[in-house]
């Protein structure tokens, strides 16, 4: 196994664990209800589809006459006919329900599924049916979960205790909106097509659909990784609705599952051993990870870093010495990480290296030996080196904030550093660095247009054999012939598709997926020696990549004059004109979209939404200037990057301006609050997805661990006591008098990095001024949703929400 395999595994299994960075109109109360354009059209939909699907007849439920109430009877007769219920043998039970009776065998079949209940004495099938009783019918009927949804009624107390839950899930499920639930109230023959249109999801139901499900449940096997031996293949795959670990032999195709995880899928996994592995995860997304290892049969499984409210990250995994790794942990001061040496048979841990404070990060050399660390302030940073482990560390540079030098791996004769730098010039590159010379030895490829930030080592031939960077799409520059000719057969072998390497051993053989930005990926087993090609699995067999839309690259020019990138979605099939938006900003903020296949962004586009994803300034990938240039620039310029796009597709006729929407996930949904509250009639809805609202309490409750790097959040987004003007106006909960557009939120409890307190003080002093905010909130979450059920709640509200509010119009 060549380098790519423990250094490599080590640093991905770290990253996955690693600070990663904060990844409609709202309408006063009395106008929380659908405009009167939008609840027309929901009504024509309604009555026209539920006549089409033989629902209603006009005669035996009395839906001529819309606007009068729709008595008990009616319900049962239209319910038993969505239901296909048949009748009992015996019409009986109800004293005021006779056999004879029109209504008798729906109101029989409802009470046989027990969907009505009733007494003795009389069922009322003349009376008017109630909105509480019309609740409970439809929860009952439709099988209505608690999805999360935090629903407030302002008359709750009022509602029967009986029908509570019930109305709740009626709004859970957007069946109905306002904050006055009326349950006493007659419900109305229209009404009840409207509420039952929208019970069966026929809003969002259309011929030929993608399946919501078909885009958002686990992969069929995913993440493929060769044992050091190659004898054996790892991979994960989904068991009760979690993603857990199994192991093959290599070519065979008797496969063990050797984990059995309930509560939360596996995060990451990486051989470390050619009969063990490692993996990490951690408990209802409180980011605080663990590290277990297990046998190849399952058998010994043990948490190696077992200790409370700690985050465990993988250092080393020690390639040649078998029996040990090296970990980071908080356990002592959870601001730190010490690193450990692990028995990974006892468990028993020594302190490898004690973090005197102000060490963010640590690099061994080939033999396992702590050799360099990282020390900062978050705007000063300082390399630190000694020639081995019982020498002290000495100051060989530092930088400053903007400034890059990212030591990645030793050379192979543990001399020199493989570095990420872009000190004297604006792109990061890969470099060579001689820590006795205090000089970068040679630039191995830099890219004029953006940063190169990864390389493929080879430990068999010492040295690297290409630089990775990516543009649109993701590049390699070759400086080895034969794994130049490699990767050229790959191609060949899977036209059409990007190639990503996870493997390559020392024997040549070649563990690679193949994707599009139509195909979530195809695991392949290559051997360079024969050239022969086999297909382990295919990520998502049940996607038709026909019905997949293109992700198609774009650039545009902000109003200051600055080139953008980004990627545009349309419907496939659909023209480029006058289609609804959804604008989509990448979290970070300090990161950045990339082509490829997105469930989400493909989910969208099957929806009939153009999606917009635009790398803002303060984006990574396009060097020091382009980062730079959103420093302070939270809710300004980054925002109008974003509103930019908006026009120039506007302009363009490729969207309807009064139909975009803006969604996203941490910095994402900030930037949707953001363009509620600040650009208000651009957007007619906005979805935040664990987005900070109030700029001085997201700084003020950084996790520990990122207290190091509090300087440099100061820097970039500003500092809460000599910037105050400045968050102030740039924080949306400040200007919620602003907002305009619905607003949904989304909050996973446990989130470490934009608390819990980030949307509820939003919602809260939203609805304090009477506005309808639905809030999802998950209490076995953190920051994004793991569980595959809670992601499913997430997408259909997300797919309810967006119909209403620019579909429904």
């Amino acid at each position: 196994m060549n380098a790519m395999s423990k250094k490599v595994y080590a640093l991905t299994l770290s990253m996955a664990m690693s600070i990663a960075l904060i990844q409609p109109a709202v309408q006063a109360a009395e106008a929380v209800k659908p405009t009167a354009t939008v609840a027309e059209t929901i009504a024509s939909k309604a009555t026209q589809t539920l006549q089409q699907l033989g629902y209603i007849d006009g005669i035996t439920d009395g839906m001529k006459e819309s606007q009068t109430p729709i008595t008990r009877a009616e319900a049962a007769i239209i319910l038993q006919r969505v239901l296909k219920l048949d009748a009992p043998a015996s019409l009986t039970g109800f004293a005021d329900v006779l056999a004879k009776d029109e209504a008798a065998p729906a109101i029989y079949a409802l009470k046989q599924s027990r969907l009505i209940q009733g007494q003795a004495k009389g069922y009322a099938p003349d009376a008017a049916l109630t909105r509480a009783q019309m609740a409970s019918l439809f929860t009952r009927a439709f099988e209505l979960k608690d999805n999360g949804i935090q629903v407030v009624y302002s008359d709750m107390e009022q509602i029967p205790k009986v029908h509570t839950e019930d109305a709740i899930r009626l709004k859970q499920h957007f069946i109905i909106e306002g904050s006055a639930f009326n349950a006493k109230k007659s419900v109305t023959h229209g009404e009840f097509a409207d509420a039952l249109y929208l019970a069966l999801g026929l809003d969002v139901q259309s011929e030929g659909l993608t399946p919501l499900e078909d885009f958002f449940k686990q992969p069929a096997q995913a993440g493929f990784q060769m044992s050091p031996d190659g004898k054996h293949l790892a991979y994960m795959e989904p068991w009760n609705n979690r993603m857990n670990i199994v192991v093959k032999e290599n070519g065979q195709d008797k496969p063990v599952r050797i984990t059995g995880e309930t509560e939360r899928s596996i995060a990451a996994f990486v051989w470390a051993t050619k009969d063990k592995l490692l993996y990490v995860k951690d408990e209802a997304g409180d980011e605080n990870y663990h590290i277990y290892v297990t046998d190849i049969d399952g058998k010994n499984s043990k948490d190696l870093t077992p200790y409370p409210n700690t985050r465990a990250i993988l250092v080393d995994s020690l390639e040649n010495i078998p029996d040990e790794i090296l970990v980071g942990m908080n356990k002592r001061d959870p601001r730190i990480f010490d690193v450990y040496r692990i028995n990974i048979k006892t468990g028993e841990a020594v302190l490898a290296a004690e973090n005197p404070g102000n060490i963010t990060g640590w690099l061994t050399d080939h033999e396992g030996k702590i050799r360099v660390a990282i020390s900062s302030d978050g705007n000063v940073s300082s390399l630190m080196y000694r020639e081995s482990e019982d020498k002290p560390f000495e100051n060989l540079m530092t930088t400053k904030l903007g400034e890059t030098f990212a030591p990645v791996m030793f050379t192979y004769e543990n001399k020199n550093i493989y570095a990420v730098s872009n000190l004297d010039r604006d792109k990061t590159a890969i470099v060579e660095y001689n820590p006795s010379s205090k000089k970068v030895t040679k630039t191995i490829y830099e890219n004029k247009d953006v940063d190169v930030s990864s390389f493929v080592p080879s430990k068999e031939k010492g040295t690297i054999l290409a630089a990775v960077y990516e543009t649109d799409k993701l590049n390699y520059e070759y400086f080895d012939n034969d794994f130049k000719k490699m990767m050229q057969d790959i191609q060949v072998k899977v036209p059409g598709k990007e190639v990503s390497i996870s493997n390559i051993s020392g024997e040549g053989q070649v563990l690679f997926v193949a994707y599009s930005d139509k195909s979530m990926g195809t695991y392949y087993f290559y051997d360079s020696k024969t050239g022969k090609l086999d297909k382990l699995a295919d990520a998502a067999p049940w996607i038709d990549e026909s019905k997949m839309s293109d992700v198609k690259p774009i650039t545009y020019k902000s109003r200051d004059g600055l080139t953008l990138h980004g990627y545009l979605t349309l419907p496939n099939g659909a023209e480029a004109s006058q289609l609804p938006l959804v604008v989509v900003p990448h979290g970070g903020p300090w990161a950045r979209d990339s082509w490829g296949f997105s469930p989400e962004i493909q989910f969208l586009a099957s929806r009939g939404y153009a999606v917009l994803q635009v790398n803002f300034r303060g984006s990574t990938g396009y060097g020091k200037a382009f980062l730079d240039a959103g420093n302070k620039e939270w809710g300004k310029a980054m925002q109008d990057d974003l509103t930019d796009g908006v026009n120039w597709l506007v302009k363009e006729g490729t969207v309807d301006p009064k139909r975009v929407a803006i969604y996203g996930g941490s910095y994402g949904g900030y930037a949707a609050l953001a363009g509620l509250a600040f650009t208000p009639d651009v957007y007619a809805a906005g979805i935040s997805y664990v987005g900070p609202s109030n700029l001085f309490t997201l700084l003020d409750s950084l996790p520990p661990y990122w207290e190091s790097e509090r300087n440099m959040f100061y820097e970039r987004m500003g500092d809460p006591e000599k910037d105050k003007e400045l968050l102030t106006a740039v924080s949306p909960l400040f200007h919620i008098d602003q907002m305009k557009a619905p607003l949904f939120v989304v909050q996973g409890a446990n989130d470490p990095r934009v608390k819990q307190a980030e949307s509820d003080q939003i919602v809260e002093a939203l609805r304090k001024r009477g506005v309808d905010v639905p809030y999802m909130l998950k209490a076995n979450e953190g920051h994004g949703f793991a569980n595959v059920e809670n992601q499913l709640d997430l997408y259909r509200a997300i797919e309810k929400f967006l119909n209403r509010h620019l579909m429904e119009q």
